[in-house]
């Protein structure tokens, strides 16, 4: 809607209460993510980057309760959420939610180049005649997501109460999660923990790097249980006590052992083992087999919104992760002949 200055309001955020003082255009450049720094600091010159209804520059620093807001004079583009009749594999569904069992390979949301083909557009269509459902929400039923080419479960609201409920939970971490992982290399500890601020990296905003609370990173804790060693590669458990973009994948890497085949954070390299060409070979053969990062949400427990009961659900690893291990596995019993 159009204000008293002519401009169309974009974003708006409300500043957490424990967020230290930080220049604005980083703040936002980790909450917007189709705007670089140097696209907020024009706006900032332009007069339409406020705080509290005031115009401020790029270097104003954000404080606890802030409200900011960035306008322009064109209204904002939304994503109409268009139904389509793509198969989900539903694993649990009652009149508030449902639980989904997604595929890698599928976007969770429309939006930067996906605007049809993802999960919320088979929700749309599955939920189509819910007259609970609102399919006008920018993020119809989602409280979490999981990335494009990592498999899993997810929860789904169908109506406001069930979203709200079960954001509440995942906002306060009371909620479970659990995800398989192969990793390259063996982590130094069986078992531990990885920890530290996360934001957008420096080098490159479309990625995420351990980074300083002082340059917007947010908190972030994984919990890692090493379940099998396979030679040049793990199999981890991992559980969230946050949920930060590429969290998993990020961590990971930080520590030296990104997960196999993810292109983004380096995996997609033959990071261990020998220089003999059959086993690269071996190993391409392997990354064929798994054409993605090896990362599966295995398990989602929270508490229904309405029985209070808390659910647990378990889904079995997929098929390209299963066979990726049958042949590390296969490996390790012909070296050890």
């Amino acid at each position: 809607m159009e204000n008293e200055r002519g401009l169309f309001e974009h974003y708006k955020f409300e500043v957490d209460k424990g967020q230290t003082l930080l220049r604005v255009d980083k703040f936002l450049c980790d909450k917007m993510n189709d705007y670089s720094r140097n696209k907020i600091q024009e706006a900032a010159e332009r007069g339409q980057l406020f705080a509290n209804g005031a115009a401020i520059k790029s270097n104003y620093k954000v404080k606890p309760g802030d409200i900011i807001t960035i306008e322009f004079d064109t209204p904002k583009q939304e994503i109409t959420i268009i139904p389509q009749d793509i198969p989900l594999n539903i694993v649990y569904e009652d009149d508030c939610l449902m639980v989904i069992n997604k595929p890698a390979g599928m976007v969770v949301h429309p939006g930067c180049g996906n605007y049809s083909g993802t999960l919320v557009n088979a929700i749309a269509w599955h939920l189509r005649d819910d007259m609970q459902f609102e399919e006008n929400d920018p993020r119809p039923g989602l409280v979490h997501r999981i990335d494009k080419d990592t498999s899993g479960l997810l929860v789904v609201a169908k109506n406001e109460a069930a979203k709200t409920a079960l954001a509440d939970q995942f906002f306060h971490k009371t909620s479970e999660r659990t995800y398989i992982a192969v990793v390259w290399g063996r982590p130094k500890e069986a078992e531990g923990s990885i920890s530290g601020y996360m934001g957008r990296s420096p080098k490159d905003r479309k990625i995420r790097a351990m980074v300083t609370e002082e340059s917007g990173g947010k908190w972030s804790l994984t919990h890692y249980k090493v379940l099998e060693e396979l030679g040049y590669v793990s199999v981890v458990e991992c559980k969230l006590e946050t949920g930060r973009t590429h969290q998993i994948r990020v961590h990971f890497k930080s520590i030296g052992h990104p997960l196999f085949n993810d292109e983004t954070y380096g995996g997609n390299q033959i990071l261990r083992g020998t220089t003999f060409s059959k086993y690269k070979q071996f190993v391409n053969n392997c990354f064929e087999i798994c054409p993605r990062q090896a990362l599966h949400a295995k398990t989602l427990g929270f508490t229904h919104p309405v029985t209070k009961e808390f659910m647990q659900f378990d889904s079995e690893i997929p098929a390209d992760m299963f066979e990726l291990m049958e042949k590390w596995r296969e490996y390790i019993a012909q070296r050890e002949d």
